[in-house]
C-alpha cells in the first residue's frame, strides 16, 4: 500500500476541545461529581477504566490505556492508592450461559505489562479461584495482603483480573450483589473513567451504591466532546458500519434524524441495500431486512443516505483470492437477484461525485465504521479515512475500538497526527457515542446517571453531617 501523507498535523493535544483547545470542568453538568473534588489523601481508590484493547493476548492499540494515565497520575499525586479494573472481551456465552476464562487471550496481563514498561512502576495482579462454568465467584481475603502493600507504597497499584471473569459482573441477582459488596470493601472511593463501558454492570454502575463516586478525567473529556456531536456544526455527516443491523437500529434511527448526510458500511449497509432493491446478500438475515424497510421508506422522502455504488463481492470469507472476488455496482441491482458475501466498499466509491460532495462540504464528520471484512478486505476503509482527511476544515470525530485500531493500522502517520490535531477527536467508545445519540443526552448514559445519583446521596449525607456538627457546636 502506498504511504498516505496526512494533512492537518498542527493542533492541540487529544483530550481538549477539538476547535478551542479548552478543558473546563465548568462546561460539564454541575450535578456530575468530578475527580477534582474528591478527597483522595490516604484513600484506596477503585478505578474503573476501559482497557478493552487485548485480542488473543496482545495489545492492538494502546490509545485507550494512554488516555486514562492522567486520571491515574491525578489519583496518585493527590495521595490516593489505586485499584484498577477493566473488562476484556466477552468470556460469557449468552447462549450456553457458561463463562470461560482464557488466560492466554483475555487476561489483563498484557495491559499490566504495558503500563509497567511505560510508567516504570509495579502493579500487582491478584489471583482468585475460578470455577469451570461460572468463573470467579468471590474476591477472597488473600487480596488484603496486597492492599497492605498498596497502602504502605510497596507497590504502585493493584490491577484486578478481567471484571468479566467474575460471575457477578453481568449478573442481575445475588451474584452481582455479592460481587459489588466485595468490590466496595476494597476501597474508600470509586472513580469511573470508562466512557466506552456504558452498560449497567456491577463494576460500572452498581458499585456507586456503596462508595462516594466521581467521574475521571477521560470520562469528563468524552462527555464534553460528545456534546459537539449532539449540537454539530452543519453540514453534519455520519459514517456508520456494523456487523449486525438489529443491535444498531435504535441508534441508527436517531442518527438519521440528526445528520444531513449518512454513509453506511458493513452488514448494516448490506441490509439496507437488500431492503431497498429487494435483493439477497449472503449473511444478511431476513428479519433484519424487514427492520431496514422503515429506513428505506424514510429515505425516499428525506434522501439523506449517500449510496456507495461500487462494492466487493466474494465467494469465500477465508481470504482474498484472485478470481474469487469481483466488483459489483448497485446500478445493476434488480429485484430477486442473489449475491455472495459483500465484504467491502470499493475505493472508487469514495471518488464518486455524490460521496465527495457530502464529505468535502461537511463541517462535522462522525465515523464509527470499518467498511470491510478485516484484515483481508481493508481497501475501502483505507480510502474512506484518506478521503475524510482531505476535508481540512471539518471537525472529525472517530469512535470505537475497531474503528481506531484500523485507522492506526492503515494510516499510522495520519493516526498519530490526528492525536495532536485540533480538527480530530478520537473517542474511546464508539458504541457509547451511538448510545448518547440515541438518548439525546450524554448524562443519560447509565454509568453517568449512577454517578449523578451517587452525588445526590453523598452530598445529602455530608450536609446532614455538617448540620449535626453545627447543632452540637
Amino acid at each position: 500500500m502506498a504511504p498516505y501523507i496526512p494533512g492537518d498535523q498542527i493542533g492541540m493535544k487529544v483530550g481538549y476541545s477539538v476547535e478551542e483547545g479548552c478543558r473546563d470542568p465548568a462546561l460539564l453538568d454541575e450535578r456530575l461529581p468530578l475527580l477534582q473534588h474528591a478527597d483522595l489523601r490516604d484513600k484506596v481508590v477503585l478505578l474503573r477504566v476501559d482497557h478493552n484493547v487485548v485480542k488473543k493476548g496482545k495489545i492492538l492499540d494502546q490509545y485507550r490505556i494512554d488516555v486514562t494515565l492522567a486520571t491515574m497520575y491525578n489519583i496518585i499525586e493527590r495521595g490516593g492508592r489505586p485499584i484498577i479494573m477493566t473488562h476484556i472481551g466477552r468470556p460469557f456465552d449468552k447462549k450456553t450461559k457458561m463463562l470461560t476464562i482464557k488466560k492466554d487471550e483475555d487476561s489483563v496481563d498484557a495491559v499490566v505489562a504495558y503500563m509497567q514498561r511505560k510508567l516504570r512502576i509495579k502493579f500487582a495482579v491478584p489471583q482468585f479461584h475460578a470455577t469451570e462454568k461460572e468463573g470467579i465467584l468471590d474476591i477472597d481475603t488473600s487480596i488484603n495482603w496486597l492492599i497492605q502493600d498498596l497502602r504502605s507504597r510497596k507497590i504502585a497499584g493493584i490491577y484486578l483480573p478481567n471484571t468479566r471473569w467474575f460471575a457477578g459482573e453481568e449478573d442481575k441477582g445475588e451474584k452481582m450483589e455479592r460481587f459489588v459488596v466485595q468490590l466496595a470493601g476494597l476501597a474508600d472511593v470509586f472513580v469511573n473513567d470508562a466512557f466506552g463501558s456504558w452498560q449497567a454492570h456491577a463494576s460500572t454502575t452498581h458499585i456507586t451504591r456503596y462508595l462516594p463516586s466521581y467521574a475521571g478525567l477521560c470520562l469528563q473529556d468524552e462527555l464534553f466532546h460528545v456534546k459537539e456531536i449532539l449540537s454539530p456544526k452543519r453540514p453534519f455527516v455520519a459514517v456508520v458500519a456494523g456487523a449486525k443491523y438489529d443491535t444498531k437500529i435504535g441508534p441508527l434511527a436517531e442518527i438519521y434524524k440528526k445528520v444531513d448526510k449518512l454513509l453506511l458500511g458493513g452488514i448494516i449497509y448490506n441490509t439496507f441495500l437488500c431492503a431497498k432493491y429487494n435483493i439477497k446478500i449472503q449473511g444478511v438475515e431476513d428479519s433484519d431486512i424487514e427492520l431496514a424497510r422503515g429506513l428505506v421508506e424514510q429515505d425516499k422522502t428525506d434522501q439523506k443516505i449517500v449510496e456507495l455504488p461500487l462494492l466487493v463481492e466474494t465467494e469465500t470469507l477465508e481470504g482474498r483470492f484472485e478470481g474469487r472476488f469481483r466488483t459489483i455496482n448497485t446500478k445493476d441491482f434488480a429485484a430477486g437477484q442473489q449475491y455472495k458475501y459483500v465484504v467491502d466498499i470499493h475505493p472508487a466509491s469514495f471518488e464518486t461525485k455524490e460521496v465527495l460532495d457530502a464529505l468535502d462540504s461537511a463541517s462535522t464528520i462522525f465515523v464509527n465504521a470499518v467498511m470491510g471484512f478485516m484484515p483481508t478486505f481493508w481497501h475501502g476503509t483505507s480510502q474512506m479515512d484518506a478521503t475524510i482527511d482531505r476535508n481540512r476544515s471539518a471537525l472529525k470525530f472517530f469512535g470505537g475500538g475497531d474503528t481506531l485500531q484500523e485507522f492506526k493500522s492503515l494510516h499510522p502517520g495520519l493516526y498519530h497526527a490526528a492525536l495532536e490535531s485540533s480538527k480530530y477527536y478520537l473517542f474511546t467508545g464508539g458504541g457509547s457515542v451511538l448510545k448518547v445519540l440515541e438518548e439525546g443526552d450524554p448524562y443519560a448514559l447509565p454509568t453517568v446517571k449512577a454517578l449523578i445519583e451517587n452525588g445526590k446521596t453523598y452530598n445529602n449525607k455530608l450536609q446532614q453531617h455538617d448540620q449535626s456538627n453545627y447543632s452540637n457546636y
